[in-house]
């Protein structure tokens, strides 16, 4: 049976969804896992191919085509004239980035039980396309994190060679590394066209196996940001009001312990700008656990929350160092420990962990 006879077969199980054969990539696998994540496309079967009469028959298409039009669901981005981007962001979308723009407050919604139209879900809907889907974007476009020259000018040079650590080399090897019989067969019948010539059926099983990778490290990042960052905004903002009762400068907030975790970084540089007072947190205090007698931690505010470098890493002269030998040298009762880098320390009090911030912010 032929594709086209395939897919219209396949047509009344549910909208049917298309995309291009051959190899693929990062930004498609993921646009069909998103597309299949909303009702109504739950049970749509998915063809892959480039014939342009199959391609009609489809309800949806992503990556393929040549027309971007959202309201007849055409999300392909290799047009000459094609400049579409995220409101507030200056990248090209790529399909996964259109499909995100179109659907993604219905997806999010979907997946976490918020109303769409809530301001929470305005939020999500924008923080999980900067910390997630613009990456897909630029990959795809061919943009860089960095601008390759000015760094080469500067004489910059990468520490080691990251290619194979992103979620684009993963989808990648999924195109040619070696494929279980098992999950071919399993795969293949569960929404790609089971129909398909025996070279097609394996690629299409390999195209759904790199499109569940990277929905379900979309919804991980999605469930974590719902339940963990979006949560943590009020709290974090008590945290940053009170911050002057602890230093007069406002250099030292304390966080509460939160068993889900206290992503607070986000927050607290959306917090500082809208004080007018960038970079003003040091450091931050919490407890490691929620029990009365809990020990405390220290930890210096990053300078970006992608980086390992601190706005005021922890004195040079405590790094590494533990304990006793640690509370001599700091002349503070109940040290813990020191990080070697500098960015975490710990103390057995929150006495003691106030003293070593106040001792920080004044050490050169």
């Amino acid at each position: 049976m032929t594709t086209e006879s395939a897919a219209k077969r396949q047509k009344m199980d549910g909208p049917l969804i298309g995309t291009h054969n051959g190899h693929f990539h990062a930004d498609e696998a993921l646009a069909v896992y998103m597309l299949r994540l909303l009702p109504t496309y739950a049970h749509s079967p998915l063809v892959r191919t480039r014939d342009p009469d199959t391609l009609k028959e489809c309800h949806t298409v992503v990556d393929v085509g040549g027309v971007h039009d959202d309201a007849v669901y055409r999300f392909d981005h290799h047009q000459r004239e094609f400049n579409t981007t995220f409101p507030g962001f200056h990248t090209k979308l790529s399909s996964a980035g259109l499909v995100y723009n179109y659907f993604g407050r219905d997806i999010i919604a979907q997946v976490t039980g918020l109303d769409a139209k809530s301001p929470d879900v305005d939020r999500v809907h924008t923080k999980i396309y900067r910390d997630f889907i613009e990456a897909f974007d630029a990959n795809d476009n061919g943009v860089s994190a960095y601008d390759t020259a000015q760094l080469d000018n500067a004489g910059v040079k990468k520490r080691f060679n990251d290619r194979g650590f992103s979620i684009a080399s993963v989808v990648n090897r999924y195109n040619y590394a070696p494929l279980p019989a098992s999950e071919a067969s399993t795969i293949t019948t569960n929404g790609a066209a089971p129909t398909a010539p025996d070279g097609q059926a394996e690629e299409d099983a390999r195209f759904l196996l790199a499109s569940s990778f990277t929905g379900q490290q979309f919804v991980f990042e999605l469930t974590d940001t719902v339940n963990s960052w979006l949560p943590a905004y009020n709290i974090v903002a008590s945290s940053f009001a009170s911050r002057h009762e602890y230093d007069s400068a406002g250099r030292i907030m304390v966080l509460p312990h939160r068993k889900e975790g206290l992503p607070y970084h986000d927050h607290l540089d959306a917090l500082e700008a809208d004080a007018n007072v960038p970079g003003q947190v040091l450091y931050t205090l919490f407890p490691e656990n929620g029990e009365k007698d809990s020990k405390w931690r220290i930890r210096a505010v990053a300078k970006s929350n992608e980086g390992f470098e601190n706005r005021k890493p922890l004195p040079e002269k405590w790094r590494g160092v533990r304990d006793e030998q640690l509370s001599e040298v700091a002349g503070i009762p109940g040290c813990v420990f020191v990080h070697a880098s500098g960015f975490i320390g710990g103390n057995k009090t929150f006495e003691g962990v106030l003293q070593m911030a106040k001792q920080a912010c004044e050490i050169n």
